[in-house]
C-alpha cells in the first residue's frame, strides 16, 4: 500500500491528562489458549488467558462511550477517559483488537499514549514499544487474540466515522475482520472506465492504453515488469506503473482480467472476470485502502463485494452469496529486455500511467521487513525471500524458492510436485501442468503466500 494520502481523517483530542498504572493478569479465570507454533511464542511469548461469554453489562457500556460515541461526535473528553479506565481494568484481551482498531486512527500523542497503555494492560503484557497501533496488532494476531463480543459493529462505527466509502464494505461475510487494518489511504470507488478521472486514492486503471516494445522508449532493459500471455497476445504491466496503480482492469487474448499488485507482498496476480456463472456481472476490481496482514484488499465496484485478493474468492456482498471463485492465469516477474526480445509481439501500457512517478518501493520502504502488522511468520524462508507460488491438482499449495529454483532451471534440471513442473519463461519462472497448461502461478513475498496458504509446501524441502 502507498504511503499515506491527504484525507478526511478525524483528529482525536484529549481532553485531560489521565495516568494509567499497568495492571498484571495474576487470576487464571479464563479458557487456555489453543496451542501456538514453537516460533510464535518463542518471538511473541505466551498469550494471557481469554475469558469467556459476553462482556458485562457495564463492559458493554463503556465500549459504547469510549469506541462507538467517541467516533460519532469526533471528540474524546471525561466521559471516553472514564470509559477507556474500565476497559482497561477488565483483564479481557479480547477487547485490546478495538482499542488498536482506534489508536490506528488517533493523531493526538496524549489519547494515542493512553490508548497504548490500556492495550498493554489488556493483554499482561510491558510490550516494547507499545505505543505502536502495529506493535500491538501483530501480538493479537500472533496469539490468536479472538474478537470480543459485538466487534463488528463497533469496529465498523471507528473505521466508517474514520473513512467515509466504507460503508459498504463492513459487512457480515466470510471475512476475519480482526485481521482488517487501515492502510493509510482512501477507497477508490470511482466507477467502471472513468479511472482518467483524478481521485484521493491509489487510482486503479481501467482499459488503459499500450504501445508496441518498439515505441516504449522510456523503459530501460532491466526495469521490472509483470508478463501476461493469454491465448497468443502478451503484455507487459511494469512495476513502476504498477507500483501507482496497484489494479489494472484489462482485456487481453480476448479475455476480461482484473490484475491486481500488492506492493508490501511482492505479487503481481492476473484474475479472469469472464466467463462467470449466468447472472453475475464482470466484477470491477478497485482498491478499498484497507489491507489484511499486509496484503491489500479489493473489492468490486459494481456490487461492493470483497475479495481475499491473494485467493482471488469473494468474502462479503452478493458475488460471495454466489461463492464466487476467481480463477488466475499466470504472471510472470521478469526485466522488460528479456520479456521483450522473448515476446517480440507484446504491447506495453503507455508511460503516461505511471502519472510522473519512478518509485521503488520494494526495495526501500519496507526493506527490514513488513511496515504493517502481519503477526507470526513461517520461519522457513526468511520474510521477504521471493517464491513461486501455485497450488496443485490435489488442493495442495507449493511455493518454490525463486533464487533456487532460477538456477536449478538454468542447469537443466527439472523441478515438479504433484502434477506442478516449473520451467523458465522470458526470464522468469511460471508453473504449468503435466500437459504444459498454464497453472495460475505468480511471484510473492514468502510471508504473504505462507500466511494465506497456511501449511504450505517448500521446495526445496
Amino acid at each position: 500500500m502507498a504511503s499515506a494520502i491527504s484525507s478526511p481523517i478525524r483528529v482525536f483530542f484529549f481532553a485531560s491528562m489521565v495516568t494509567l498504572s499497568f495492571f498484571w493478569i495474576d487470576a487464571l479465570r479464563a479458557q487456555e489458549a489453543a496451542p501456538l507454533p514453537d516460533y510464535a511464542v518463542e518471538q511473541f511469548g505466551t498469550p494471557p488467558a481469554i475469558p469467556e461469554g459476553p462482556l458485562t453489562e457495564a463492559l458493554r457500556a463503556a465500549v459504547e462511550v469510549a469506541f462507538v460515541d467517541a467516533m460519532d461526535r469526533g471528540t474524546w473528553g471525561p466521559d471516553q477517559v472514564v470509559a477507556l479506565d474500565e476497559i482497561s481494568k477488565s483483564e479481557d484481551p479480547r477487547l485490546a483488537w478495538i482499542v488498536s482498531d482506534l489508536m490506528r486512527f488517533v493523531s493526538g500523542p496524549d489519547l494515542h499514549a493512553a490508548l497504548a497503555i490500556a492495550a498493554s494492560r489488556l493483554l499482561g503484557k510491558d510490550l516494547e514499544d507499545a505505543y505502536h497501533w502495529g506493535i500491538v496488532t501483530d501480538y493479537l494476531i500472533a496469539w490468536d487474540i479472538p474478537a470480543p463480543p459485538d466487534y463488528l459493529r463497533v469496529k465498523r462505527a471507528i473505521f466508517t466515522n474514520a473513512v467515509p466509502g466504507w460503508e459498504r464494505i463492513f459487512v457480515e461475510g466470510d471475512i476475519d475482520w480482526r485481521l482488517v487494518s487501515w492502510g493509510g489511504v482512501l477507497i477508490d470507488d470511482r466507477a467502471y472506465d472513468t479511472t482518467d478521472e483524478a481521485c484521493n486514492c491509489i487510482p486503479a486503471a481501467d482499459n488503459p492504453e499500450v504501445s508496441s516494445a518498439e515505441e516504449a522508449t522510456w523503459l530501460k532493459d532491466e526495469d521490472v515488469v509483470f508478463g501476461i500471455g493469454i491465448n497468443g497476445e502478451y503484455r507487459a504491466y511494469p512495476r513502476r506503473i504498477m507500483e501507482v496503480r496497484e489494479m489494472v482492469n484489462d482485456t487481453l487474448g480476448g479475455r476480461h482480467l482484473g490484475i491486481p499488485y500488492c506492493t508490501l507482498c511482492g505479487a503481481a496476480q492476473a484474475y479472469y472476470t469472464d466467463q462467470l456463472p449466468l447472472g453475475i456481472d464482470r466484477p470491477v476490481l478497485r482498491t478499498s485502502g484497507l489491507l489484511i496482514r499486509s496484503n491489500k484488499v479489493m473489492y468490486d465496484v459494481t456490487s461492493f463485494s470483497v475479495f481475499d485478493t491473494f485467493l482471488g474468492k469473494a468474502v462479503t456482498g452478493p458475488l460471495a452469496k454466489r461463492n464466487l471463485q476467481l480463477k488466475q492465469a499466470s504472471v510472470v516477474t521478469t526485466d522488460w529486455g528479456t520479456w521483450k526480445k522473448k515476446h517480440p509481439e507484446t504491447t506495453v501500457l503507455l508511460e503516461r500511467y505511471a502519472l510522473g512517478r519512478d518509485p521503488d518501493f520494494r526495495n526501500g520502504r519496507d526493506a527490514n521487513g513488513p511496515i504493517f502488522p502481519v503477526g507470526d511468520v513461517d520461519p522457513r524462508l526468511p520474510v521477504h525471500e521471493d517464491i513461486i507460488g501455485a497450488i496443485t491438482a490435489s488442493g495442495k499449495p507449493v511455493a518454490f524458492q525463486r533464487s533456487k529454483a532460477f538456477l536449478a532451471l538454468k542447469n537443466g534440471e527439472e523441478i515438479t510436485f504433484e502434477n506442478v513442473r516449473l520451467e523458465l519463461d522470458a526470464g522468469g519462472i511460471r508453473a504449468v501442468d503435466a500437459d504444459g497448461s498454464d497453472l495460475g502461478s505468480h511471484q510473492a513475498f514468502w510471508f504473504a503466500w505462507s500466511q494465506f496458504h497456511p501449511g504450505t509446501a517448500l521446495w526445496p524441502r
